[in-house]
């Protein structure tokens, strides 16, 4: 593969495969995706609903209660009677940078938008795994 052909974010799918000892090597070498620089990453975020909201959302119940986010180490989720579902975007202290809400989106959406905009935990994964 050409150097000049392996964007950054192919660095990041390189744990599907086992092959995250990898990725920093590749981040060494790689090219910037398009927009990457537009795109603001936050280290925490937390997905907010009611449990008696679900009805109206099956989508966001859907994605609460699957497996999906346990692939976000740095994702809470809080039941808060009454709230239409919301995913708050936070800095390192759990200060709440951003709101959005999420009642429209489906499950894929909501997995992409976390993939996109929360911050990899694996490179803190990765030295927790090395203690000597």
């Amino acid at each position: 593969m050409n150097k000049g052909n392996l964007l950054c974010s192919t660095c990041d799918h390189l744990k599907k495969f086992g092959l995250e000892v990898m990725r920093e090597n590749c981040l060494n070498c790689c090219s910037r995706d398009e927009g990457e620089s537009a795109i603001k990453r936050y280290p925490k975020a937390r997905l907010e609903v009611c449990t008696c909201k679900f009805g109206a959302y099956p989508q966001i119940q859907a994605f609460v209660q699957s497996e999906r986010p346990a692939k976000f180490p740095n994702l809470t989720i809080r039941y808060i009677r009454g709230l239409d579902p919301i995913i708050k975007l936070m800095d390192a202290s759990g200060n709440v940078q951003e709101v959005l809400a999420i009642e429209k989106w489906d499950t894929d959406a909501v997995e992409e938008f976390l993939n996109t905009h929360l911050e990899s935990v694996e490179k803190e994964d990765y030295l927790r795994t090395n203690h000597v």
